[in-house]
């Protein structure tokens, strides 16, 4: 029997032969090369050996055991290292059968710029490049901004840019407002500034009974001294940081500072993790996941599995809260004490207010699974009825949207929009640069096409490296008739990918009529849907949002144009110099019609760069 007729137990069993017994982990692949499937292991032989055992497995696991065709192997120094590569493998490839956590981001910090002799005060996200003290993570936005706006309040730090900070020459109007001690203009010294600088940093950093005295004690001394005014401001601020300590929230926790708190809720086969976070004795927000696992798959290995991921690449707390005891809890405290170089511990609170706070996040987790499996269950239906209207063997889970937009073939885009169960995936949304130079203006077929082929291309270059970032559409919808769908068949057909999806185009109906539309299929006749359905009012709303994503786009692009000068091209001209010429002619315009000798009688332009201003408008 040759080796393409063994079975995937077989293959399996071939490869146990020459194993170690080591800590590793190990990918199954498939025939196509798709990436199945990424486990670790403390002992590399006995764990693949499991595989070998075809029925004592689930229907799951079983299918992905037949559907091996080939396995990698990483030997690791320790189980510790080898769960670590594991979440960041997980995470990064997405396997099929992996518990996957979805809607992953950075979270947004507050970061204290200490490079400047007045700190600035700004919201961050991404990497930790700028100097100064960092405050976080918080789970939202929203959340940096509402402690933005309590640190503002009590404190009057800046948050304004460094050149705008250079350019003032009187307060700006956070100052009338009491937001802002305008350390700009010289309304506070640079010493007191520092001041409210560290009393921020205190608060930010969990110290906010310490400082609360100090303030208490400067307070009365002010008074004391019949400084009233400075009484007051101190009072004031006193006040905003008992309000975020006693917040509406009630979250502010009494017998720990910093801890988060991870919780599962599952039902009807789906879970929801909730996560809330707790710094520096305050609530910095929560967030509810929903990890991609198995139905059959157990609460216990679901969370497990979304710890190792969601903590890989994150700043780590001391301690986290969970409501469900973890079957790797001892290892994900080594793997995670080992990154965060501290220690960390793994807790499942059963009474007081660690519990309660427990309780309150599960809570949270069950409403936020409800609320999603009742959009999903309204969106199942709508793919249901789109699979039917369209022929489709089954309910597409990826559907992209493409669309162009310029304005007679200037400042030209392409973008595609991304949508599935899930709604609209805004975050996988991309704009394409339409750069083929042979492409005529307005020719909106060869656009389509340029676009076509360079997102595809790329799709079919991921599936050569096996690492399956880029996840392939079931169905395409572009924006267009006959000609559009023509020019888009070519291109994957060249590619050799027009069986791998399949692709309509949606023509507008006369005068552009919402409701009339016209559809457009390879091998079957142009047709319609039958006014006011569902089907029709979502394949609408498709379309409208690509066009709506496409020329967003498209004028972004032309408004940055619109902002840069043709002086801007000219080497030798710099801010200062371009200043000088606007100042004095006018317009960039009048530059250009201008004469050699009248750009050489302004101050900081030669005789030689006078020429070459003249020669680059007057070639």
């Amino acid at each position: 029997m040759g080796k393409s007729e063994k079975t995937g137990a077989e293959i399996i069993a071939a490869y146990v032969k020459t194993l170690p017994g080591k800590p590793g982990v190990y990918r199954m692949i498939n025939e196509t090369g798709e990436l199945l499937y990424i486990g670790k292991a403390k002992h590399l032989k006995k764990r693949v050996t499991a595989y070998t055992k075809y029925d004592r497995h689930s229907i799951r696991i079983k299918r992905m055991i037949r559907a091996t065709k080939t396995m990698e192997f990483v030997v690791t120094g320790s189980e510790t290292e080898a769960l670590l590569l594991e979440a960041s493998l997980i995470k990064r490839l997405k396997p099929r059968y992996n518990i996957l956590l979805r809607d992953d981001k950075s979270f947004p910090y507050i970061l204290m710029r200490t490079d400047h002799e007045a700190a600035q005060l700004m919201k961050h996200r991404g990497k930790r490049n700028k100097p100064g003290e960092y405050y976080g993570p918080f789970a939202s936005a929203g959340a940096v901004n509402r402690t933005l706006d309590t640190l503002q309040r009590a404190f009057r730090l800046r948050t304004c840019s460094d050149s705008v900070y250079a350019g003032r020459s009187r307060p700006c109007m956070l100052y009338q407002i009491k937001r802002c001690a305008a350390p700009c203009t010289g309304e506070i010294s640079l010493e007191d500034y520092t001041q409210l600088n560290q009393d921020a940093s205190d608060f930010l950093s969990g110290r906010s009974q310490i400082l609360q005295k100090r303030l208490q004690t400067r307070m009365e001394n002010a008074s004391k001294a019949l400084h009233f005014e400075t009484a007051a401001e101190i009072r004031d601020r006193i006040r905003a940081l008992a309000f975020v300590s006693t917040g509406k929230t009630h979250l502010s926790p009494k017998t720990f500072k910093e801890a988060d708190i991870a919780v599962i809720h599952k039902d009807g086969g789906q879970a929801c993790v909730q996560v809330f976070f707790f710094r520096a004795g305050q609530n910095w927000g929560a967030n509810a996941y929903f990890p991609r696992h198995a139905k059959d798959q157990d609460s216990a290995d679901i969370l497990d599995a979304f710890l190792a991921q969601f903590y890989t690449g994150k700043p780590i707390p001391k301690q986290l809260f969970v409501n469900i005891d973890l079957p790797n809890k001892t290892l994900l405290e080594a793997a995670l004490s080992e990154q965060r170089a501290a220690g960390f511990r793994i807790f499942k609170p059963k009474r007081g207010e660690k519990f309660k706070l427990v309780e309150l996040a599960r809570r949270n987790a069950s409403e936020a699974l409800a609320r999603k499996m009742a959009e999903t269950a309204s969106q199942n239906k709508l793919l249901t009825g789109l699979a039917d209207a369209l022929d489709l063997p089954d309910i597409p889970e990826r559907i992209e949207v493409y669309d162009n937009s310029h304005i007679q073939g200037s400042h030209a885009v392409g973008a595609f929009i991304v949508a599935g169960v899930e709604g609209f995936l805004r975050r996988e949304y991309r704009t394409f640069n339409i750069k083929d130079l042979s492409t005529e203006p307005g020719d909106d077929y060869a656009m389509m096409a340029e676009v076509m082929r360079r997102r595809f291309s790329r799709l079919l270059k991921e599936d050569d490296h096996k690492a399956n970032n880029l996840a392939w559409p079931d169905l395409v919808l572009v924006d267009g008739g006959k000609g559009q769908l023509s020019a888009v068949a070519h291109v994957l057909e060249d590619l050799g990918v027009s069986e791998r999806t399949t692709l309509v185009a949606i023509a507008k109906g006369p005068d552009r009529h919402a409701g009339r539309e016209t559809f457009h299929m390879l091998g079957r006749a142009e047709f319609t849907l039958p006014t006011r359905t569902p089907v029709l009012y979502y394949l609408q709303r498709l379309r409208d949002e690509a066009h709506r994503f496409a020329m967003g786009t498209h004028r972004a692009k032309r408004k940055k144009q619109m902002h840069t000068s043709p002086l801007d091209a000219i080497e030798g001209i710099g801010p200062g110099r371009k200043k000088a010429l606007l100042a004095w002619f006018g317009s960039a315009k009048a530059v250009a019609s201008a004469t050699r000798e009248d750009l050489a009688k302004i101050d900081g332009i030669s005789k030689q760069l006078a020429r070459s201003i003249h020669d680059h408008f007057n070639e």
